[in-house]
């Protein structure tokens, strides 16, 4: 069995520089691959809902009711009882806000890095802080388009299917989640995004015609960018290095390398030199394999004209 790297630092985990694999119980969380949530997310609920008691006192001792505290805040009365009650995540933004408004003084603002982490479960938080600070990220799917390519609608419709379902709550703190991730196209300096997927994935209606439509107007939209390549692997392709799966690699800015792959049980974040270099080639091969950015761009063009 692999050697675990990594030590757990409050609910984060760290990935470390030795080799082997950081194996953890996952939901799926980027593939949708999986169930419901987990008894290692408790404590990640455990600091939302202390934040929200914080929120709470904070915004009584300034003799605020929920209604007038959310209108200052752009939110209903409603939406400040779920961040109060620990049911949703705010944004860094509205916690900034929030701060002014109560005048705490920066006290909330405290907060921001631990709900950062645990607006993620406890298996993706490692690739989480990777992808934040990555140098370069490269990904093969298969199943459903990337997170980090996701519309919104898309990501409602995918968390809408998942069996046993997920309450509302749930649905939105995850929508929110996989948004706050999309801010790596538009972090300086860029960092180097490759995305293989199934021409399959391009053909499902997950949520129907218009939802289909709009996500296909969005990776005609982000393959523009100078730092983007996206890349359809036709079904019709005779070979593909990738049938064991999808996977990411993610290259740190020191040079390291990680590889990252969810099943429907389990995730791994593997710092295992070997593994890691063999992924890297892999998915240079997968790449060879697919139609070039400009014939996919074309192809997606294509798909987006019949629909």
């Amino acid at each position: 069995m692999a050697e675990r790297t990594g030590a757990a630092v409050g609910a984060e985990v760290v990935p470390g520089d030795g080799g082997g694999a950081v194996v953890s119980h996952g939901d799926g969380w980027d593939s949708d691959d999986g169930g419901g949530g987990r008894p290692e997310d408790e404590a990640g609920k455990g600091v939302v809902a202390a934040f929200g008691q914080t929120m709470k006192t904070l915004r009584l001792r300034a003799g605020m009711e929920r209604a007038e505290f959310g209108k200052r805040l752009g939110y209903s009365a409603s939406t400040i009882a779920s961040f109060e009650q620990g049911r949703r995540i705010p944004s860094p933004r509205t916690i900034d806000r929030a701060d002014e408004v109560v005048e705490a003084g920066g006290l909330l603002c405290l907060w921001k890095e631990q709900l950062e982490r645990a607006q993620y479960p406890v298996f993706f938080q490692g690739m989480a802080g990777l992808e934040k600070a990555c140098l370069e990220l490269l990904m093969y799917d298969t199943q459903v388009v990337n997170g980090l390519l996701q519309t919104e609608e898309y990501m409602r419709a995918l968390l809408a299917m998942r069996r046993p379902p997920l309450d509302q709550e749930t649905i939105e703190q995850r929508v929110s989640a996989r948004l706050a991730r999309q801010d790596i196209f538009d972090r300086q300096p860029a960092p180097l995004l490759g995305f293989v997927m199934d021409e399959a994935i391009l053909r499902h209606r997950y949520g129907g015609k218009d939802v289909q439509q709009g996500q296909l107007e969005q990776l005609l939209l982000i393959g523009q960018k100078r730092n983007v390549e996206i890349q359809v692997m036709p079904t019709d392709c005779e070979d593909n290095a990738g049938v064991n799966g999808s996977f990411t690699v993610v290259t740190r800015k020191d040079g390291k390398k990680f590889v990252y792959a969810e099943t429907h049980a389990t995730s791994t974040l593997d710092t295992d030199p070997e593994q890691t270099v063999l992924a890297a080639a892999r998915y240079g091969i997968i790449r060879s394999q697919a139609l070039s950015p400009r014939e996919s761009m074309e192809f997606i063009e294509g798909l987006l004209g019949s629909l």
